[in-house]
């Protein structure tokens, strides 16, 4: 069991600015449901799909996924991170871009474009400026190390053709469309699923009570995933009719999630709480994507991987994330020997529930949404998303406010 490092974790701040940011992103996701829901979920290639597909790419997942990073380097992988005073600044390059580049998707906006296809890879190069150097010092984890580092040069790889991707689209550049297919390949499978099971090695077994995944089983997944994914991604620049990269993608996706809910069944009955079953939940809909992608329906595949799966692991790891950044911040500010609640009473397992039922009936709005394109039904989907992300941001600020009432006391 990896052993935390409490002393080393980051100040709250700098995960929590990211973390609260993300039910914000899931309420705008809804929002344009309800406003657009006429054509959001129709056509891959729609401006108003495109500029939702990146609401949660980038503010839903982009801000769970960079604040937990900060959050579990230092505390979990022993990696340092460096320029930590710089987080406000990358925390607003990456909003602002990922605002930017959502408007000018939906409005056709060649400046906003071209200043979200700068500033989105400024901040992810900022990010692994910030974090690699701590994780190829640190020692001990090497396979986490290895793991969280492959994401994070994924992360940037897909912030660069994005970058290109809107540069292209504000009318400078004539970069091959195949490199749609790339950007997103990295950005599925190098950067969310690999840091995902990077990650859930680790937290799986800490808050689910799940057995370790051994460590060459681990590497046996991580090495194949990353090294076919460039190869493919070569190919379809080459040949973009094939079907190799969509392939490697379901497969290294569809891998892990069923691995993992396979771990998940052997957990006993007092702990499946409301995180086992947001995790049990999410990723079934990750192996539906998967088998959706192979089999060429990708609108269905990204609502079920993108919307629904991934959003509901991320969720819920906030939920145990920022009461646990509240309870260590609480336990710096007092004096030392004062008695403070546990992190589990910062945040009780009703608030979990009732997200996880909300959160639910907006998977299922959404899914039929997609399968039964309907306006009237994308706005139900879309006032679902908002009244579930909302409940979110209601949980998430549930356990500050507890944690500074008990400081007060």
């Amino acid at each position: 069991m990896t052993k935390l490092r409490l002393e080393q974790a980051p100040a709250a701040s700098l995960p929590l600015r990211f973390l609260l940011a993300m039910p914000c992103w899931g309420i705008v996701g809804g929002a344009l449901l309800l406003i657009d829901g006429d054509a959001a979920l129709r056509v891959r290639w729609h401006p108003v799909t495109l500029a939702l597909v990146h609401v949660w790419t980038l503010g839903v997942l982009g801000n769970a996924m960079i604040g937990s990073v900060l959050q579990f380097l230092p505390a979990a992988a022993g990696a340092p991170l460096r320029g930590a005073r710089h987080a406000p600044w990358l925390h607003g390059t990456w909003n602002l871009g990922a605002l930017l580049l959502v408007i000018g998707l939906h409005r056709g906006d060649r400046v906003a474009l071209a200043a979200a296809g700068t500033l989105l890879p400024l901040a992810l190069l900022g990010l692994g400026a910030m974090t690699l150097p701590g994780l190829l010092a640190a020692a001990g984890e090497r396979l986490l190390r290895v793991g969280l580092g492959a994401a994070l040069g994924y992360g940037i790889a897909t912030a660069l053709a994005g970058g290109l991707l809107a540069w292209r689209l504000a009318g400078y550049g004539r970069w091959p469309l195949a490199l749609v297919d790339v950007h997103a390949a990295f950005g599925v499978l190098g950067w969310m699923i690999a840091l995902l099971a990077a990650v859930a090695r680790v937290v799986m077994p800490m808050f689910q009570g799940t057995g370790r995944v051994a460590a060459p089983v681990h590497a046996g997944w991580l090495a194949p995933a990353t090294v076919a994914l460039p190869l493919a991604a070569a190919w379809h620049l080459h040949r973009p009719e094939g079907v190799a990269l969509p392939w490697v993608v379901a497969s290294g996706g569809g891998t892990f999630a069923l691995a993992a809910l396979a771990r998940q069944g052997a957990v006993p009955g007092e702990r499946r709480h409301a995180l086992y079953r947001h995790w049990r939940l999410g990723l079934a809909a990750l192996v539906a994507a998967a088998v959706a992608l192979a089999g060429g329906a990708g609108m269905l595949a990204g609502a079920l991987g993108l919307g629904i799966g991934m959003p509901l692991l991320v969720a819920s790891m906030a939920m145990e994330i920022v009461p646990f950044v509240a309870w260590i911040d609480l336990r710096r500010r007092v004096p030392r020997g004062t008695r403070i609640p546990g992190v589990q009473r910062l945040l009780d397992e009703r608030h979990k529930q009732r997200v996880l039922v909300m959160q639910g009936i907006a998977a299922v709005l959404l899914l039929a949404a997609v399968l039964w394109p309907q306006p009237g039904l994308a706005r139900l989907a879309g006032a679902a998303q908002v009244a579930a992300w909302s409940l979110l941001a209601l949980a998430l600020a549930t356990p500050l406010r507890a944690a500074v009432a008990a400081a007060r006391a």
